[in-house]
């Protein structure tokens, strides 16, 4: 890719349970390497809401971006990856669906002695993690203060957007990149390697919670750089 081609937007997916504030650190430090960077907030109603609104932000962009996504975010990234402005895809200890996969069909089965995330039983159709696990599977290497703010601020997850299913795999057709996060306490790091491996991604592993994209965020930066200067 030529200079002139590579992507200098980068657009930020967050998953379920928070919001886009958890990029700060990433965003701080790609803004200052010259990057654009957005953060699409995702209503996480329904992965179809989702993806409509982060293929709201890639149009609005003026030119080729780079598309990443955190944990449900990589369903969100795998169905509007498809955009055409999206180069790359880059996977943050993420759900990295097949066609008609969703983030139910990938937790439906977790191996024996694999951690079960403390997902709290629906209500009005909302998911939550036990505020007092939170911190533990979610945020484990984050400080304390935040990690108890992030579960008292957690976002409502719809039953809707886990179920949503990924009609037309983006990494099928465009290069993707997974940093794994090696002590991830929500999403078993044998699944993250198994989905990055199936969808050809260029890996790296790296120490970290579920939370990686907030505690390292200069490793996550490293790996979208990468990315958009491949």
């Amino acid at each position: 890719m030529s200079e002139n081609t590579r992507p200098k937007n980068i657009v930020l997916v967050h998953g379920g349970f928070v919001d886009g504030s958890g990029w700060q650190g990433v965003y701080e430090q790609l803004s200052q390497e010259g990057y654009r960077v957005c953060i699409v907030q995702n209503p996480t109603l329904s992965l179809d809401g989702d993806v409509a609104a982060t293929r709201q932000v890639l149009d609005a962009l003026d030119g080729p971006a780079v598309l990443v996504g955190h944990s449900y975010g990589g369903v969100v990234i795998t169905e509007a990856g498809n955009h055409d402005k999206v180069t790359d895809l880059v996977y943050i200890a993420a759900f990295a669906p097949d066609k008609g996969e969703s983030v139910s069909t990938l937790i439906a089965d977790p191996p024996p002695g694999a951690p079960v995330p403390p997902i709290l039983p629906p209500r009005d159709g909302f998911l939550f993690l036990d505020r007092n696990k939170f911190a533990s599977s979610f945020a484990a290497d984050v400080p304390a203060n935040l990690a108890a703010f992030m579960a008292d601020s957690q976002v409502p997850w719809g039953v809707d957007a886990l179920n949503g299913a990924v009609s037309r795999p983006a990494w099928r057709t465009k290069p993707a990149w997974y940093l794994v996060a090696a002590d991830d306490r929500m999403i078993p790091p044998p699944a993250q390697r198994s989905m990055a491996e199936r969808s050809g991604a260029q890996t790296v592993e790296v120490p970290g919670s579920h939370s990686v994209y907030v505690s390292r965020p200069s490793a996550v930066a490293d790996l979208i750089k990468q990315a958009a200067g491949h």
